[in-house]
């Protein structure tokens, strides 16, 4: 809402100053390209640097040269400061500014105490009387002397395998460091290649690799080397040689746009396979541009961007085992602005704001200069909403240029805008109001005032008055504004004003005429607020133990009277149990806080009127200590006979009181006297131990640390190795025995193991329920030979299962079968026991499983997982050290494993699922020794997101008989996440086109071909594709090739006679002076192999055919015009008139016209078939995209039109490939430029009932023309008027955007242009030697052939410049003529005809 006030007031101060009228309400006005109009406003002066400096790497004795440059009338003067202090370079002998603005540095200084080259440059440009501007600020580095950390050392690979030859350096070093072999520079590929810390690694050793090696700094001055390492080659090992990382990956943190590299080198044989995973997803390296595998495994990212950011894991494989090492990738960008402030025009005493959001990571800080000098905020200059900077109450001095400077750990930025102070606009002629009079404070508190005033003297009523209120501190000339908020109104309420403070206000009124004379100034002074303290300065809190923080203070600067007391309030954080301390100085220690965990705190300091302002919470968090609670939820494995598998739980939340830095494990065997055996793992909540003896029982047990120590340890926990390695590649058999014993809510079950004791068992589950067996489920140890099954129904039908399990899966199960005896019943035994001396006694009840599991959906790839548990009290609160095992597959892939994450809590936030897909959840809870079932289970299916998988094995090929059409084939996208609703097709004959520019195919649905029509021939055009779904679309395929072939005479289709379109108007056809009709009537532009006889007699037969019709057809005419109208008459005559009087001078061939006949004075165009529809078409006709897209006419008369085509070629231009998007949104209209003079009257088809035949308007309009004016009289003459002319029938092929179009040709080699003739060429005069393009081209006509008729309404032409720009650059292409003396035939023929024609 406050901007769109803002920019109400800047709209009516621009409507004020272009009436020459004040503006009412004083707003300011803003701009960011230029001024408005009137004498009285300054214009915004273009002031920016054209190129600012950049961070520059140099050597020791170098001369480097920073770069600034920048833009304003009239010049401005260049300043370099260092440091932030301006350079005298005026003495300077080493750096002087070069003309353009730049800074050169001749022979760099730089020694281990005397730096003065290097450090922060920063250019200044100043305008006097207008302002200063500074650039960024460039970082210049000087490497230092060339000094290893450390250096290659002798060392012998196998043949095949990798090697690194060390050669540290300080990174300002790196880019000059170099190899050498033997005394000789070694080139590097990529299987030789060196790591940023400058180590060389060599990949795939041969025999010619082997030689002393050597790396050289070369800073300047003499080159400094390092040890020789001598390189011996191995040959093949005849035995596998364990996996070894010679480098693995480290974390990195890069730069948007700088590459990374990972290296992954490994040793060991056979030769092993590297893959990477990113996020622990598989990372797609061919083909990828962003990716690169180098030579021995490394990874190569280059163009970093934050998407880049992860976690990047190596996995090498060789076939006898796999290793693995992972490190992250964290990305950094500079600053980058998302607003930049924009020009600001304003009057005095305004309130402006400077607008300025910026981003990058990490998150940037923003400082802004006021013509150089840096803005310190104040009481007038505020920095609001984090970035943009406020000014209150302007004043002259405010004017200049103002820049936001952005800068955070990887660079800066600046943009400015400039500030102009308009001075009012003088008043228009008439009365201006006098002084608003009693003007009087009638409310006064600490920090408002509200005015009021009367009318003034000159105008008693006001209505249409409004009023301005300046206010500002006595003793400060800086006035504010506010002003009344309708006009008639005569009160007003300052706020945000200071206590105990005088003001000064003056009331000024306002007219249409401008503002009037200022009420006498008025001093009121705010009330004081309470005698409080202030807040207390610099509160500071350190942490003395892992139990104590002290908090300092100094006391207030305000304190407005005697401090009595301090009182200290702190909290835990994250909670909001405030506690507070009473303290009579000015520090405090505070004891018995949690180890480890973050603490606020905050001071308030009172005096005789109570509590002052609080501080700001300061944060400090306490130290850490040993954990002081054991690891939770031990358990053992047994694996084998030599190896005992452990897992365990963190210990419980609050009792880590620091980072878990591993784990100490400790075992012995179970004899008392036995010697305990230490290990210390990672972080890992597993370890395996190995090297145990066989049928022996060992205790374990596990304790935490941290950096400061060991906590407590678990209990003593056994297990039993096996005497033998049983077998576990199957499941345990059946066990061998199952009976049941009922009471009234419980039975007991006992069994025997399997017969077959050697199959490991791990365990038995115990399946019961009323009926059926699966209602329940409990696993209990491998040792267990007896279980009670508690809370039965009595008098209740039993089924009870048993199985052995391993790791392998579960047995066959065993079944039984039981029902529990009624209430009445007293005999129920307290105790059953069965002989098993190593079954311990189990609890009495199992743990109920979780219930009410739901999954909420939260996003594409997190789902939150609720339960509740039966067996806690009602609240829900969990007291005891039980913990909830969460686990959750797809069923897509069916092979699909469970994936399990522990928590302590009713819920769990699963993450990293795959978009749109369904998973099913479960939960079981754990507690001691005791596990419930799974529960029921939860299923959910994850939000869709766009596919981040372009589609996949785009192949295109060629439609067998149509070399016009070809067929694109695709696979979905491997990562549609979601369903897919549809595909988009874009190609182009250009593959670096913007996209913009290439046509657009559409396929909806989840169709994976689709037909493209209407492609020029011998062509290569670029395909890509892009899949959407509901989220949007995904990325797009890499682009394939494809070229459409050279179709001969037997493959060219209907489709070969369409009349391009450029979309932005059709050219006339243009006969070029070399044109020879092709032979045989052929459709191919390339002429027919036929002989030159058969064409001869063909040519003949066929011209014979067509004068015998014409002639007939003619006679039919001449009898039928008899019986016309005089109105009838007038157009004939008009016509012999248009054919008789155009002659073009300089073409002695006689060339037919093509088939599209266009009237010169009204440009339109009639169907020949007379429709009888009374609305013919009048809309602009969009180009069609194929011919089965024209609505079919009556093409009875085709035939006869059809007989004497010519089929021309043309050069395809320019415009036709630029409007590749002809087939994207609103296709183009058919422009068609016929005359050099812009045309008199709009584009109209008016149908006519009574109209010559189409034959005889042919005959009439073309056929009885000379060679020269059937040229002429087609392209432009707009001489005679024939308003009655019926117009015949364009018979246009639609064309694709993408194909050629025939072009106009130009008059012959010799002809002059004259605009005196009647009749004038379209086209200049082309030289007869230009390139040929090598698009084959469509033709207009082809003779044999017939084709729909297409009404068309043809617009406006455009004018001669317009047109002969659209052309100038067009080429002709003509075949070789070989019937030359037949058009002389032809020629004797026409001329005939056209005497019958006029008789």
């Amino acid at each position: 809402m406050a901007a769109r006030g803002a920019r109400r007031l800047l709209g009516s101060l621009w409507i004020a100053l272009l009436l020459g009228q004040p503006d009412p309400a004083g707003a300011a006005a803003r701009s960011s390209s230029q001024s408005p109009a009137g004498s009285t406003v300054r214009t915004f002066t273009p002031f920016y640097f054209l190129v600012e400096p950049v961070d520059t790497l140099s050597v020791r004795g170098a001369f480097i040269i920073l770069n600034c440059s920048a833009y304003c009338e009239p010049s401005p003067k260049i300043e370099w400061k260092k440091d932030g202090t301006f350079l005298n370079l005026v003495s300077d002998d080493r750096r002087q500014l070069l003309p353009n603005g730049s800074l050169l540095i001749n022979s760099v200084v730089h020694s281990k105490h005397n730096k003065p080259d290097e450090g922060y440059y920063q250019c200044v440009a100043t305008v006097e009387s207008l302002g200063t501007i500074v650039s960024r600020t460039a970082k210049l580095t000087v490497a230092g002397l060339p000094r290893f950390t450390s250096q290659p050392e002798s060392t012998s690979v196998y043949r095949g395998n990798s090697v690194i030859l060390n050669c540290e350096v300080n990174a300002d070093l790196v880019p000059f460091v170099r190899w050498e072999q033997d005394r000789q520079p070694l080139f590097l590929d990529d299987r030789v290649f060196t790591l940023p810390s400058g180590a060389l690694i060599i990949s795939n050793v041969t025999d010619g690799d082997g030689g002393l090696y050597r790396c050289v700094i070369e800073s300047g001055g003499s080159p400094k080397y390092s040890d020789e390492a001598e390189l011996k080659i191995l040959p093949d090992p005849e035995v596998p040689l364990n996996l070894v990382f010679l480098r693995q990956p480290s974390s990195l943190t890069k730069v948007t746009g700088q590459s990374a590299v990972f290296p992954c080198v490994t040793a060991g044989f056979p030769t092993p396979v590297v893959r990477w995973m990113k996020n622990e997803e598989e990372l797609t390296i061919d083909g990828s541009e962003k990716f690169l595998l180098l030579a021995g495994g490394s990874l190569e990212i280059s163009d970093i961007t934050e998407d880049d950011a992860g976690t990047y894991a190596c996995i090498v494989d060789n076939g006898n085992e796999t290793i693995e090492a992972q490190a992250d990738l964290t990305v950094q960008a500079p600053p980058e602005f998302l607003k930049q402030p924009d020009n600001i025009y304003a009057h005095e005493s305004m309130d402006i704001v400077f607008e300025c959001e910026v981003t990058g990571k990490p998150t940037p800080t923003v400082k802004w200069i006021k013509n150089g000098d840096m803005v310190i905020p104040s009481d007038y200059f505020k920095i609001v909403k984090e970035h943009n900077l406020q000014v209150l109450g302007l004043v002259k001095s405010d004017e200049g240029f103002y820049q936001c400077i952005a800068e955070n750990d990887v660079g800066n930025a600046q943009a400015g805008a400039q500030l102009i102070i308009l001075e009012h606009a003088p008043a228009t002629t008439g009365p201006l109001p006098s002084a608003p009079r009693d003007v009087v404070a009638s409310l006064v508190s600490t920090r408002f005032i509200k005015l009021t005033w009367r009318t003034p003297a000159s105008d008693p009523h006001g209505d249409n008055l409004t009023y301005t209120v300046f206010y500002t501190k006595e003793g400060i000339n800086r006035e504010r504004v506010e002003n009344t908020s309708r006009p008639g109104e005569m009160q007003v309420t300052i706020q945000n004003l200071m206590p105990e403070t005088v003001y000064v206000f003056r009331v000024v009124a306002q007219n249409k005429h401008g503002p009037g004379e200022s009420s006498v100034p008025l001093k009121v002074a705010t009330q004081p607020e309470v005698q409080l303290p202030g807040p207390a300065p610099n509160i500071r809190a350190y942490a003395n133990s892992p139990t104590s923080i002290t908090v300092t203070w100094d006391t207030p600067l305000s304190g407005n009277g005697e401090i009595q007391n301090y009182k200290l309030y702190y909290m835990e954080k994250g909670t909001d149990n405030e506690q507070d301390v009473d303290v009579g100085g000015h520090s405090y220690t505070i004891n018995g806080l949690k180890k480890y965990t973050e603490y606020s705190f905050r001071v308030v300091a009172y005096n005789k009127h109570g509590p002052g302002v609080s501080t700001q919470d300061v944060v400090v968090q306490t130290l850490s200590d040993v954990p002081s609670a054991a690891p939770q939820n031990l358990s053992l494995e047994v694996r084998n006979s030599k190896s005992i598998m452990i897992h365990w739980q963190l210990p419980p939340a609050g009792t880590h009181n620091g980072l878990i830095t591993g784990y100490k494990i400790r075992y012995r065997k179970a004899s008392r006297k036995s010697e305990v055996t230490e290990s210390i793992g990672g972080t890992q909540l597993f370890q395996l131990i190995e090297g145990l003896e066989r049928g022996t029982e060992y205790s374990f047990r596990v304790a935490a640390l941290t950096s400061n120590g060991t906590g407590p340890s678990t209990d003593w926990i056994s297990a039993e190795t096996f005497e033998s390695d049983l077998d576990e590649t199957r499941v345990p058999e059946v066990p061998s025995s199952l009976h049941v014993r009922p009471l009234v809510t419980s039975i007991v079950v006992s069994w025997t193991p399997p017969e077959n004791q050697n199959i490991v068992v791990r365990g038995y589950a115990i399946g019961y329920g009323i009926g059926s067996p699966h209602a329940q489920t409990i696993k209990v140890d491998y040792k267990q030979r007896y279980y009670t099954i508690e809370n039965l129904d009595p008098s209740s039908h039993y089924v009870i299962t048993l199985k052995a399990f391993n790791n392998v899966g579960e047995g066959i199960p065993l079944y039984e079968s039981a029902v529990t005896r009624p209430h009445t019943d007293t005999s129920e035994v307290d105790l059953f026991v069965i002989n098993a001396p190593y079954t311990p006694v189990p609890d009495p009840s199992p743990m109920m499983p979780p219930v009410g599991v739901q999954a909420s959906i939260l996003s594409h790839d997190t789902i939150r997982i609720t339960w509740a548990d039966n067996s806690l009290p009602k609240n829900q609160k969990i007291t005891d050290a039980r913990y909830y095992t969460v686990r959750w597959k797809t069923n897509i892939p069916a092979n699909t494993k469970y994936k399990t994450a522990n928590t302590t809590t009713l819920s769990y936030l699963v993450t990293s699922l795959k978009p749109n897909t369904l998973y099913e959840f479960s939960v079981m809870v754990t507690k001691g020794r005791r596990s419930s079932t799974w529960s029921m289970t939860a299923h959910g299916t994850t939000f869709e997101l766009v596919p981040t998988s372009p589609p996949k094995d785009v192949t295109v090929v060629s439609k067998e008989g149509k070399p016009r059409t070809i067929i694109v084939n695709w696979q979905p996208p491997s990562e549609a996440n979601g369903k897919i609703t549809g595909y988009i097709i874009y190609y182009s004959t250009d593959v670096n086109a913007e996209i913009h520019d290439w046509v657009i195919e559409p396929v909806v649905g989840n169709r994976l071909t689709h037909q493209i029509q209407e492609l020029t021939l011998d062509t290569p055009y670029y395909f890509k594709i892009q899949a959407r779904n509901s989220k949007g679309m995904g990325p797009m395929s890499e682009a394939v090739q494809f070229r459409t072939p050279k179709a001969d005479s037997s493959d060219k289709m209907p489709n070969d006679q369409a009349l391009g379109s450029s979309g932005k108007g059709s050219r006339p056809l243009d006969i070029g002076p070399d044109y020879k009709p092709p032979m045989s009537g052929s459709n191919s532009p390339h002429g027919s192999p036929t002989s030159p006889l058969d064409s001869n007699m063909l040519l003949v037969i066929i011209v014979s055919v067509g004068v015998i019709t014409i002639v007939i057809v003619v006679i039919v005419a001449v009898f039928c015009t008899r019986r016309t109208t005089s109105h009838q008459k007038k157009k004939r005559a008009a016509c012999k008139s248009v054919n008789g009087s155009h002659k073009y001078k300089g073409n002695s061939k006689d060339v037919k016209p093509p088939d599209l006949w266009i009237h010169h004075e009204r440009l339109e165009l009639k169907p020949i078939d007379k429709s009888p529809d009374p609305n013919p078409i009048m809309t602009d006709t969009p180009i069609p995209r194929n011919s089965q897209d024209i609505t079919p006419v009556d093409n009875s008369m085709d035939s006869n039109i059809h007989q004497r085509r010519n089929s021309y070629r043309g050069h395809e231009s320019e415009d036709s490939m630029s409007t590749l998007a002809g087939r994207r949104g609103m296709r183009p209209k058919m422009m068609m430029p016929f005359d050099s003079q812009p045309p008199q009257q709009s584009v109209r088809n008016t149908p006519s009932t009574d109209t010559m035949p189409a034959s005889s308007s042919q005959t009439c309009c073309a056929d009885h023309q000379e060679p020269e004016s059937a040229t002429a009289s087609y392209l432009a003459n707009a001489q005679e008027e024939d308003s009655g002319q019926s117009l015949p029938t364009a018979h246009v092929r639609p064309s694709h955007p993408l194909k050629s179009f025939a072009v106009p040709a130009v008059p012959p080699t010799g002809s002059t242009y004259d605009p005196a003739l009647p009749s004038t060429p379209l086209l200049t005069q082309q030289a007869s030697n230009h390139p040929v393009h090598s698009v084959k081209t469509a033709s207009i006509g082809t003779l044999g052939r017939t084709r729909p008729p297409m009404p068309v309404v043809v617009p406006s032409a455009p004018d001669v410049q317009e047109t002969t720009r659209m052309l100038e650059d067009s080429e002709s292409n003509y075949e070789p003529d070989e019937l030359t003396k037949e058009m002389a035939h032809l020629e004797g023929l026409m001329k005939d005809l056209n005497a019958i024609t006029t008789a």
